[in-house]
């Protein structure tokens, strides 16, 4: 039976383990240009067999909260290439999560003020992370306006770039597309907020339609072995709902396979919250074996409130890496505190998002 500490090789690279810290937004990227604390903070947890980056803006106009890190500039490669470095040297990989909120935003984030986009113009009845006055705070997002179809192809153009960028410029060892938590791909692909009458709307193919055209051009750019999508098939986060996501999400996973991508990031539950959410079942082992009877080598990686006897519980099921999300928050050295049994620092709430060193890089090792 694989372990958690079993090498495993996934897309181009090999990982020493099977543990890998999952995307957290820590909101200390003033001006969306990672910083030295940033590279810091990244380099504590090389130790995991994969690191995967706090979600990162393909454009300004992808942008959700303040102080998140882009890709799209000059001075926001340099500062992630300070981070990759700085991973590289402690011998760690680390992936790119590319990143558009779609509706999940406020107009003081956007682009001369301008309105989120979307499918549709629906609110999100949900919040999102504005500074004034070097201050922090949750505010309601903005009314979006509808994405017209002949942005679309502007948007797939963003990713590929963002993509090409990442692995060329910034250092990153490939890139994941954050296709989850109600940000604008997930927005696409459900009911809920999809009620477009053109060719991104209405059937299951057509809602799926953007994303996959993202995954091919990206594909395309840097080649599958460095890519990897992101789902979260049921999660409620960010006001997000479909009316029958089990057909919806075999669909999407039976077009990727031919790609073969590096990994897919399947999220279990509500993100952050219960692994079952109420009304809304799904069968996560018939998605798994949809992809793999399509044809699919890539890892399949699991999330969601998983410590050591859960993560032992899924590989013995199936599973090729477990990601670990608020753990590694307060634990740079997880991967041996797991290996130990060793006991674990509990994270403080109140330094997740925005701040310094404080409740970031200031967490003990054993």
């Amino acid at each position: 039976m694989a372990s958690l500490f079993d090498p495993l090789q996934v897309g181009a690279l090999r990982l020493p383990n099977r543990i890998v810290m999952a995307p957290l937004t820590r909101n200390r990227a003033p001006d969306a240009i990672p910083t030295p604390l940033m590279a810091e903070y990244y380099a504590q947890r090389a130790s995991a067999g994969l690191l995967v980056s706090e979600g990162t803006a393909v454009s300004h106009q992808g942008q959700g909260y303040a102080d998140v890190p882009g890709l799209y500039g000059t001075e926001q490669l340099d500062g992630w290439k300070r981070v990759t470095d700085a991973v590289h040297a402690r011998g760690g990989r680390i992936y790119c999560q590319l990143w558009h909120v779609g509706r999940v935003s406020h107009v003081e984030l956007q682009p001369e003020h301008q309105q989120p986009v979307a499918p549709s113009p629906i609110t999100a009845k949900t919040k999102t992370w504005l500074v004034k006055d070097g201050a922090g705070g949750f505010v309601p997002t903005s009314e979006p306006r509808a994405l017209d179809a002949s942005e679309l192809p502007g948007i797939v153009q963003d990713f590929r770039h963002a993509a090409r960028h990442a692995v060329t410029s910034a250092g990153f060892d490939g890139v994941e597309v954050h296709g989850a938590n109600g940000y604008l791909f997930d927005q696409f692909l459900k009911t809920g907020t999809n009620q477009r009458r053109d060719d991104y709307g209405g059937s299951i193919p057509n809602r799926a339609r953007l994303l996959l055209e993202t995954m091919r051009a990206i594909v395309e750019e840097i080649g599958a072995d460095r890519v990897g999508l992101r789902i979260s098939p049921v999660t409620p986060a960010n006001d997000i709902v479909d009316a029958d996501p089990q057909p919806l999400f075999e669909y999407v996973v039976r077009q990727l396979a031919p790609l073969q991508l590096a990994y897919l990031h399947v999220i279990e539950g509500s993100t952050g919250g219960p692994r079952e959410v109420e009304g809304r079942p799904f069968e996560y082992e018939a998605l798994r074996k949809a992809w793999r009877a399509a044809g699919a080598k890539g890892a399949w990686m699991v999330n969601n409130a998983y410590d050591r006897p859960l993560a032992d519980q899924a590989l013995a099921e199936g599973a090729d890496l477990v990601a670990f999300g608020r753990l590694y928050i307060a634990n740079p050295d997880l991967v041996e505190r797991l290996r130990q049994g060793a006991p674990l620092n509990v994270p403080d709430r109140k330094t997740f998002y925005g701040g310094g060193a404080q409740g970031y890089t200031d967490y003990p090792a054993l």
